[in-house]
Order: C-alpha cells, then structure tokens, then sequence
C-alpha cells in the first residue's frame, strides 16, 4: 500500500492524506476501487484523530481506497471555507483518479460530529457532490452548528432531489450533539425520496468514532461498532462494491422511488401519479377508475409494484412505462 500525504493549503493547514492500493497484477480483475473520503470531527476546532486513520482502515481492508481530509479550523474556518477545502480534495481525487486507480463515480465521503456536517453539506450543497455519504453522530442543525461556527449553515433545508444516498447513525444518549441532528437529517431525506439507512443506537456518549476498544474507552451498548460493516455493506446496495473479479453493481437505487425523476415512470407512488393531471388520466385509465391501492398505502406502493400485483403483461407494461415518459415531470 502506498501513502501520499499533499498539503492543500499551508497557511491554513489543510491536506489530504491518501491511502493507495494497488489494481491489477496479484489483484486480477480489480483495475480501479470505489474511495472513501474521510472527514474527522472536532468542532471546526481540530480534526480528531481517532476519526482518521482508525476510521480509514476498515474501508481499506475492503478494498476501497481511503482518503482522509484535514480542513481549515477556528478562524479560519468561517464558511464557506471548510465546503471549499473538500471541493479542493475532491477536485485533486478526480483528477488523479486514473493515477490512483479510483473510480470517479464512486467515492463516498465519511464524516462525524462537525466532520458529519461538512460531509452532509458535501452531500447537498457542493459542486462535487458524493455518490453516498455516512454521517456519523452529525451535526445537521444550523443551530447546533451554529454553536461550534457561527457561519455555518442549515442541512436539512439545503437536502433536495440531487442529495445522495446517506447512511446516518447515533447514539440516543449522545452527551454533545442532541439526537434530534439525525432525525431531522431522516426526515429530510424522507421528504425528498432518498435512499437511506439509519440507526439510532440506545447508549453511548459522544464521539466514539469506530467503537473499537483501540480507539475509545467502554460505556456504550455492543452493538454500536456493527455500524461499520454495516455501512460497507450499505456502500454495496447503493453505490456498488466489489470481489475479486472486480467491480460489482448497485443493488439498489439512489432514491426510493420516481418521483424525483425529470419524467414521469413506473417508480412514481400511485399518490403522487394521482396528483399529477396527466399521471391521474393513466392511472384511471389503467384501474377503471377504481383505488390501485389502500390509500394508507398509496404514498408507498409504485405504480409498477401494482401493474406487477394486477398481472398486467410485459408489453402493456412497457406501453405505460413510455407514455410515462413522454410526460414531464414538474
């Protein structure tokens, strides 16, 4: 494995350490990786260590490779500083993707407390937007954020169709940074129909980082550190991961339906179709006039989940799928 450690900015100590395997040779089909882009906490005052490299390291075992982002602090932080230092970073990936045998569309970035916030304004508001983003006891509020620096902005206001997939996890007692910060990140993302995966651990103070009993002490409840093979096996359903032959594909979508898409599809919830003047046409069109769907049901079940529940052929499914289509989706 190679290191590279890149100063991206000297007078405000901002760098980017990266953590490089290598592709092909004894890695067979494996030509280029998925990456990691870790962003420790620290209150925009400093970057906690233990949610660096400790954190890196497990990505890197499953075959990513693993970048961890050092940014601008105190005063020298004022926003939008710090969602300049990550565009710098990612910026510096991108270009030396084939280099560093990265896959462009596939870097996810890592963030925790105040590092949670920078990764979730890296996943609604920045130029390079991430293709997923796990945020580890985030502060999303901009009054919470607010409270560590004065400039920084709200998250869940900034979340819109284009946020990617997130993976957000806490601790219900956390002892810094209320709760709340993630379920309103939840709720957010609920609103909009993106993907996501979230837990909510019972116990357990602020920053644990990894729950590695290396990098934290005890006191908090044992299932808490799964959250890491858990988001490496969430990176694969949303963004794809690999296997020895190479990389392998998404099983899942980035939204949880169509009803975000630039047209209207087969992935539109019933009720939103039934909203939609042309969409409510084929829909009574296709059910007679009758309910698709128990209306408690309705904001959940798509339309091609109820074609696929009435039978409807192949071809008379495809005939829908491009009427659909040919409306667009305001």
């Amino acid at each position: 494995m190679q290191k590279e450690y890149i100063v991206l900015n000297e007078t405000r100590k901002v760098s980017l350490t990266a953590y490089l395997q290598a592709a092909g040779g004894e890695f067979g089909g494996i030509t280029a990786r998925p990456a990691v882009l870790v962003i420790p906490g620290g209150g925009y005052h400093f970057c906690s260590d233990r949610e660096a490299d400790p954190v890196a390291f497990p990505y890197l075992k499953a075959g990513y490779q693993a970048f961890i982002l050092r940014y601008s602090l105190n005063e020298q932080a004022a926003w939008p500083q710090p969602l300049e230092d990550y565009e710098q970073a990612m910026e510096l990936i991108l270009a030396r993707a084939e280099e560093w045998h990265v896959v462009p569309d596939r870097i996810a970035v890592i963030g925790f407390s105040a590092g949670g916030h920078l990764a979730a304004c890296a996943a609604t508001m920045s130029r390079h937007r991430p293709a997923a983003a796990i945020l580890g006891y985030p502060v999303i509020d901009g009054d919470c954020a607010r409270d560590y620096l004065p400039s920084a902005p709200d998250v869940p206001s900034a979340v819109d169709r284009n946020t990617c997939p997130c993976f957000v996890f806490a601790t219900r007692t956390d002892n810094l940074v209320p709760v709340a910060n993630a379920v309103h990140m939840i709720d957010a993302l609920c609103a909009q129909g993106i993907a996501f995966e979230s837990h909510i651990y019972s116990n357990g103070a602020h920053g644990l980082s990894t729950g590695d009993p290396s990098v934290n002490r005890p006191g908090f409840c044992s299932r808490y550190p799964s959250w890491v093979e858990d988001s490496i096996g969430w990176l694969a359903d949303v963004m794809g991961g690999m296997d020895s032959s190479g990389l392998t594909e998404p099983r899942f979508g980035r939204k949880i339906n169509g009803n975000r898409e630039k047209t209207l599809n087969l992935d539109c919830t019933l009720l939103y179709l039934a909203e939609h003047p042309e969409g409510k046409k084929i829909l009574e069109e296709i059910t007679g006039g009758q309910q698709a769907a128990p209306a408690a049901a309705a904001s959940v079940i798509t339309l091609r989940d109820s074609l696929a529940y009435m039978g409807l052929d192949a071809e008379k499914t495809k005939a829908v799928e491009e009427r659909l289509h040919a409306i667009e989706n305001n």
